[in-house]
């Protein structure tokens, strides 16, 4: 379970763990009111001194979120704010180790 906050709104976001490949990729699947799938990868780059971080997700959003176009709106929106948000911090805090 991952708390998760679009705005006002608050949610559990229930996860499954789809795929673990050490060091080089997870895979989830969100089985909660939002639902969908998504894959987090890292791979090297250069001499192994930087790392590459992907994310990527397709969610499908309950009526009540508006369904197929609360997904245009808060997917293609507001969750790409969210998430740039999210990697910066990611960023800030690998960079601190």
């Amino acid at each position: 379970d991952c708390d998760t906050k679009v705005g006002p709104i608050k949610l559990t976001d229930r996860m499954e763990i789809t795929e673990w490949v050490p060091e080089k990729s997870m895979g989830v699947k969100h089985v909660g009111m939002v639902t969908g799938t998504g894959v987090f990868t890292i791979e090297p780059l250069g001499n192994g001194q930087y790392t590459k971080f992907t994310w990527s997700e397709e969610l499908t959003f309950p009526w009540w979120l508006g369904g197929p176009i609360g997904e245009v709106v808060g997917g293609n929106i507001v969750m790409k704010a969210i998430w740039r948000r999210n990697l910066k911090k990611l960023k800030a805090l690998v960079e601190t180790k």
